[in-house]
């Protein structure tokens, strides 16, 4: 085992879009600091590198789910995964943010020095399986919040009677030929309309088996506020405005579907009757039993699930599973769906700081017990930060001011020769779930994650324009915050 490198400044775990957002903002507003990525995959990325599934696309516009300081430009609003992953890509190579990459290693353990201030971590390579010792001031986690290796899958009776294959979307075989062949994609979820349209474009028919409807709401491919800027004014001056507007317009969306549930719920039941045949179903397939943004929408650009059910090509049915049998799935209503391919779109699996569990002087840290401040430190725990975003909008527009609110909490030690942070929580506090969502990867993990207050400092705030007024004007000294 190699001895303990050269202290570094901020270590940041993860090279998806929120790391390289994090190291850009500390090249940026900390140049004379010293930081590294460390990666367990083979390349940066994250979600965009990893999942490899038809169609694999944003949920949320590029301009808001983009980085600030960096023009999306491409026309499609919503972007499919490999130009994201380009688009990252492009900008950590803009911003020589790429040699600061260690690929194929693992974080596996980061302990807390009290008598040093500063964390000893543990790296293991993915190639050799050789441990090393590093030291780092603080850490920043942006591993992303779901389990890279496993997704989701549960096991569905007579799953082993059938002749076909069933692939989970999170592991998408390269190879995998589905061609003129009949696919059953369970689940109703963003990756399954996702999926679903961009199969239909070969397979013989796709069935999108779901228990339960999702609100499924038409985007345009291009956005049209964007395509007018454009024509007038410069790159950087329209993507600026069409940032600003689709910031309000989600605002105002999950305020208008807040407010007025039931208004909300029939436009959004008007569009999809517009693009779906006469007399079809919309009462059954696509009518959710709770209200919309209870759950994420799912963005379907230019309705292109809608087309491959009015076209034939693709079909919706809502029930439950009896058993899978030889050649498919029966239905709890007698019905069964004829398969040659079973897509278990069935969700993610939610694992806590990429399963990191940070220990201060050898002892594990309880993460339930902790609180977050302002959604990004942990009470408690000494000069440790974590990227959260917003679940009702984009979620990086949430991390892009956590990065600059931490270089700022980054420079104002530096400026007072402080050490250590460590955000004092009141163990009488009131508290709550950290993420009040309705989607079942948050709900079946709640327990394993940190929670929030009722007020802030300790409480998450889910507005962009308040975020903006606290990330980046409001103080960073706060009270809660104890520094050495």
């Amino acid at each position: 085992m190699q001895e303990t490198a050269p202290l570094l400044d901020v270590l940041i775990v993860g090279a998806g879009i929120s790391g390289i957002g994090c190291a850009y903002h500390i090249q940026k507003k900390c140049p004379d600091l010293s930081y590294s990525i460390i990666e367990a995959r083979s390349d940066l990325g994250g979600t965009w590198d990893l999942f490899k599934y038809p169609g694999i696309r944003s949920d949320s516009d590029l301009f808001t789910f983009g980085y600030e300081f960096k023009p999306w430009k491409e026309k499609k609003a919503i972007a499919d995964g490999r130009s994201i992953k380009a688009y990252v890509e492009e900008t950590a190579a803009e911003n020589g943010i790429k040699e600061h990459i260690r690929f194929l290693t693992r974080v596996v353990d980061i302990d807390w020095q009290s008598d040093k201030h500063y964390w000893r971590v543990t790296l293991k390579s993915e190639e050799s399986g050789q441990h090393e010792h590093i030291a780092a001031r603080w850490i920043f986690n942006a591993s992303g919040y779901y389990r890279y290796d496993k997704g989701y899958a549960p096991h569905f009776k007579g799953q082993s009677q059938f002749y076909g294959q069933i692939v989970h979307p999170q592991h998408w075989p390269e190879d995998l030929e589905y061609e003129n062949k009949r696919v059953v994609v369970i689940g109703s979820g963003a990756t399954a309309v996702t999926l679903v349209p961009a199969l239909a474009k070969s397979a013989s028919h796709v069935t999108m088996l779901q228990r339960t409807p999702s609100y499924v709401l038409p985007v345009p491919v291009d956005d049209p506020i964007a395509k007018h800027l454009r024509a007038w004014f410069s790159e950087d001056t329209a993507f600026k405005a069409a940032r600003w507007f689709n910031i309000a317009k989600q605002r105002w969306v999950y305020a208008f579907c807040q407010r007025f549930p039931h208004r909300a719920r029939k436009i959004i039941r008007s569009l999809n009757a517009k693009m779906l045949p006469e007399g079809y179903p919309v009462d059954i397939h696509f009518n959710p039993p709770y209200n919309p943004w209870e759950q994420r929408l799912c963005a379907v650009p230019g309705g292109d699930l809608f087309e491959s059910i009015s076209k034939g090509k693709a079909s919706v049915a809502t029930d439950t599973i009896d058993t899978f049998t030889e050649t498919g799935i029966k239905l709890d209503s007698g019905q069964h769906i004829e398969a040659d391919i079973i897509v278990t779109a069935t969700g993610l699996n939610l694992l806590p700081l990429g399963g990191i569990v940070p220990k201060i002087d050898g002892e594990a840290v309880s993460l339930p017990e902790c609180v977050t401040y302002k959604g990004m430190l942990l009470s408690g725990v000494p000069n440790f930060a974590i990227a959260v975003g917003y679940t009702a909008s984009s979620w990086t527009l949430k991390i892009g001011l956590l990065c600059e609110h931490f270089t700022r909490l980054l420079n104002h030690m530096e400026e007072h020769g402080f050490t250590q942070c460590t955000p004092v929580a009141d163990p009488n506090m009131e508290t709550q779930p950290l993420l009040n969502f309705g989607a079942g990867y948050i709900q079946r993990s709640l327990e394993q994650l940190p929670r929030q207050g009722m007020q802030f400092p300790w409480s998450m705030s889910f507005n962009y324009a308040q975020d903006v007024k606290i990330f980046r004007k409001g103080r960073v000294d706060d009270p809660a915050l104890k520094f050495e």
